[in-house]
């Protein structure tokens, strides 16, 4: 029985997030920041800045400072490399957010009105989850790179199982449509008639930055600019892909079980 032996050896393995945060951030490159910079840098840098990102992620405020959406960025790290002094690596795992704004770096803010707004008819809506809380994924046109994430959510580090939360085969039986990829003009019926399905309260969360904004694939003639032109989106998670405690952060956000207050 080899796996006795292992487990006797190795101890436990599964995280304690959300009740303690993880030590795997520390290393992660989960996402690109906007460093603070005291001068603004010239239009020929501005440029360059914006021509180097394959997505379109990169661009400048009206005052002329860099800014770069995360729900295009697909963490190529092209600019960290060639522009350090404006752009470096977070470790931070915590990146969904309630509304798509907050994935521009330097943040955007929104009034707090707004947001309150947004938080409470979510809370509101989740209110009868708070045991357990049933997903369906669905894959809409995705590379399969978050696949290989949302299944890890099931293995022993993660074991989602442990806070109530589990997978579902029907959309019938499920809470929360966790929806990769793109979103191709194909699975437009398909996606509709999943949350069709589904019973009230439900909650939709874009995985990835294909789910968000169509990736490098966009503009293109078979997919749309991400699930959001199309589905009623309620968590953003960036990320290409994201890290299973990512996707995990966002399942928590959804159903008021998180620890921060995007």
């Amino acid at each position: 029985m080899p796996w006795l032996s292992r487990g006797l050896t190795n101890g436990v393995v599964t995280t304690r997030y959300p009740r303690r945060n993880d030590d795997y951030g520390k290393t992660f490159k989960a996402a690109v920041s906007v460093r603070v910079h005291e001068t603004k840098p010239d239009h020929d840098v501005i440029a360059n800045c914006i021509d180097l990102c394959p997505t379109g992620a990169i661009s400048s405020t009206d005052q002329g400072s860099l800014q770069l959406d995360r729900g295009s960025c697909i963490v190529c790290g092209f600019c960290v490399q060639s522009f350090p002094e404006f752009f470096e690596f977070s470790h931070l795992l915590e990146l969904a957010a309630s509304s798509k704004k907050q994935l521009m770096m330097p943040y955007i803010e929104e009034s707090a009105e707004n947001l309150q707004a947004i938080r409470s008819e979510l809370a509101e809506r989740v209110r009868s989850l708070k045991r357990s809380v049933h997903i369906r994924h669905i894959d809409a046109g995705s590379d399969g790179s978050e696949e290989w994430e949302i299944n890890a959510l099931l293995n022993p580090i993660y074991d989602v199982n442990r806070l109530g939360i589990y997978f579902s085969a029907s959309p019938r039986h499920a809470d929360i449509a966790l929806v990769s990829g793109v979103g191709t003009l194909g699975m437009q019926s398909a996606l509709e008639d999943t949350l069709e399905a589904m019973p009230e309260p439900k909650v939709v969360i874009a995985v990835g930055t294909d789910a968000i904004a169509g990736g490098l694939v966009h503009p293109s003639y078979s997919t749309y600019a991400g699930i959001g032109t199309s589905l009623p989106v309620d968590i953003w998670v960036p990320g290409s892909p994201p890290s299973p405690f990512t996707i995990l952060h966002a399942i928590l956000l959804a159903i008021g079980k998180d620890n921060g207050t995007r």
